[in-house]
């Protein structure tokens, strides 16, 4: 799968100790700044180790790649007064005409195994905030704590990653029992033996697993005999792109996890209680300054989606599912609440059809757009005055129902009514 250019450069390189990837297309506004704080990590945090940093590009035309490549070790050595004993590589490749997350992601996996990296990060090219300090507290772990995979903890605003705090991050702790939370991160180390394992699955087949590879390699960490940590970054800065659709980030996200379930079954349906895993940081840092939110046009997602998509959640949902969330799209906006028992039933029951199929897969994930807009207003309107403590509370009330409803979706999944 490497192109020969590509293989001879890494052949050229010989064995590194750490290995930096980033996974690139058209990012040049903001590349240059980040490959200078990846490089000063490296030369600050390991200066005697053998590093080499991968850029797998899907096809820029705005010149990334050669902005990688005209980036200056010497002037981050200089900058940072350090005295480094290895040379620091810097290697990028074109993996294809189109950006494609699995196919960037086995690619920095290949180079990794080929070079024998011992710990591996991986960094968004659109984190405008980072830090060279992030190099270690993502590598630091792995290098030398023997963690397998270090994934990151952000500080937000109350109202950022209600897709993560509401569905992605309750979800995955209640079926495989740790207390993730960021199993899809765009920020993340891991060893060389999980990184070796991952890469030689037969996952990489299969359509859902390539668009949501980095929530798989969490779940392979997850179901495996690896160690997990978490480590705080820090606030958490993207390229403003404005408002992005959200099916697509549901197709990538909650359609990747439920497409989990069917070959983990064998974990989640006897997992037990929910565990922490070792964290190195607050576990939770949310910021409160005032943010707009047209929450008038979530209340109108929602009870339209309800009406208009009635025939398609007959096909998904439970008659009495369905029946109270018409209840709630009746409420008025004052009194409008999504309750968390019934939203995780929600989420169950989808997931159950997903697994039967019950109707196309992807109209399935389109289907739960208004009703996750729904939860959106629910959890604004609760959190709205909230304390940071306030939210924390009310995710872990959310976390508790996905754990106790988890017979609920075996139910579901193995007949239900």
């Amino acid at each position: 799968m490497l192109k020969d250019d590509f293989l001879r450069q890494l052949i050229g390189v010989g064995e590194v100790d750490i290995l930096v990837g980033l996974a690139t297309h058209n990012n040049a506004k903001t590349i240059g700044p980040i490959v200078q704080a990846i490089q000063a990590g490296i030369v600050t945090y390991f200066p005697r180790e053998r590093a080499a940093v991968i850029n797998a590009d899907g096809g820029s035309r705005d010149g990334t790649r050669e902005l990688v490549a005209q980036v200056s070790i010497d002037d981050v050595r200089r900058a940072s007064n350090v005295r480094t004993l290895r040379t620091l590589h810097s290697i990028s490749t074109q993996y294809g005409s189109s950006p494609s997350e699995g196919a960037a992601l086995r690619t920095i996996l290949a180079a990794a195994e080929l070079l024998r990296a011992k710990a591996c990060a991986v960094i968004s090219p659109e984190s405008v905030n980072i830090e060279p300090a992030w190099i270690s507290r993502l590598l630091h772990p792995i290098y030398r704590e023997n963690f397998d995979l270090a994934l990151p903890l952000y500080c937000r605003h109350k109202f950022e990653g209600l897709l993560m705090r509401n569905l992605i991050y309750p979800m995955t702790r209640a079926l495989y029992g740790w207390r993730v939370r960021e199993p899809y991160a765009a920020e993340f180390g891991f060893s060389a033996r999980l990184g070796s394992d991952f890469l030689n699955r037969d996952i990489w087949n299969h359509e859902m697993a390539r668009s949501g590879p980095e929530l798989h390699l969490t779940l392979a960490a997850m179901t495996g005999s690896y160690r997990l940590c978490q480590s705080f970054l820090g606030p958490k800065t993207h390229v403003d792109r404005g408002p992005s659709d959200l099916v697509p980030a549901l197709r990538h996200t909650v359609g990747a996890l439920f497409w989990s379930l069917q070959p983990n079954f064998p974990v989640w349906s006897v997992s037990g209680d929910s565990k922490p895993i070792p964290s190195m940081g607050p576990e939770f840092e949310v910021t409160l300054e005032p943010v707009r939110i047209n929450r008038k046009r979530l209340r109108d997602a929602f009870r339209t989606g309800v009406a208009e998509l009635e025939p398609v959640f007959r096909s998904i949902l439970l008659p009495s599912t369905l029946a109270d969330l018409q209840l709630v799209a009746n409420m008025s906006e004052e009194d409008f609440r999504y309750p968390a028992g019934l939203w995780v039933k929600t989420v169950y029951e989808f997931a159950a059809s997903y697994h039967k199929s019950v109707i196309n897969r992807d109209h399935i994930i389109q289907a739960l757009a208004p009703l996750y807009r729904g939860r959106m207003l629910s959890f604004i309107a609760e959190n709205r005055n909230g304390s940071a403590e306030d939210i924390e509370h009310n995710v872990e009330i959310l976390c508790s129902e996905f754990e106790r409803l988890r017979p609920y979706l075996l139910k579901m999944w193995n007949g239900g009514e």
